[in-house]
C-alpha cells in the first residue's frame, strides 16, 4: 500500500487523475492535520520554542492505495512530476507498508 501525505493538497484533483491515467485502480482520500501545526494552533509552546516553519496550510490529505511493488516507482513518479521535488518542504511524503491481504477490489478469487 502506497501511503501520500500530500501538503499540496490544491494538487489533489490533479495528482489523482494522473495516477489513474498511469493505470492505479483506485484511492482513499482522507483530510488530515500533521502534528507540528496542530500543536502549532493548539499553543503548543515545543513546537513554537523550535522556530519550525508551519506553513499557513490548516490541513492536507492522506491518499491511500493498494497498488502492486512493481507500481511504486510509477506512484513515486507521478507524484514529483504533480508536486515537485520530495525533498523539498511542504510538497508530499510517500511511504510503503506491505499489504498480507486483501478483498473487495475487484479480483476474482
Amino acid at each position: 500500500m502506497a501511503i501520500i501525505i500530500l501538503s499540496r493538497f490544491e494538487k489533489l484533483e490533479e495528482l489523482l487523475f494522473c495516477l489513474a491515467e498511469e493505470g492505479v485502480r483506485g484511492a482513499t482520500v482522507v483530510e488530515s492535520s500533521g502534528m507540528a501545526k496542530v500543536l502549532g494552533r493548539e499553543g503548543g509552546r515545543f513546537f513554537q520554542s523550535l522556530h519550525l516553519y508551519i506553513p499557513d496550510r490548516e490541513e492536507n490529505r492522506t491518499i491511500f492505495t493498494v497498488v502492486p511493488d512493481e507500481q511504486v516507482p510509477l506512484v513515486e513518479r507521478v507524484l514529483t512530476e504533480v508536486v515537485g521535488d520530495l525533498s523539498d518542504p511542504d510538497t508530499a511524503v510517500l511511504f510503503c507498508v506491505p499489504v498480507g491481504y486483501t478483498a473487495g477490489l475487484g479480483e476474482k478469487k
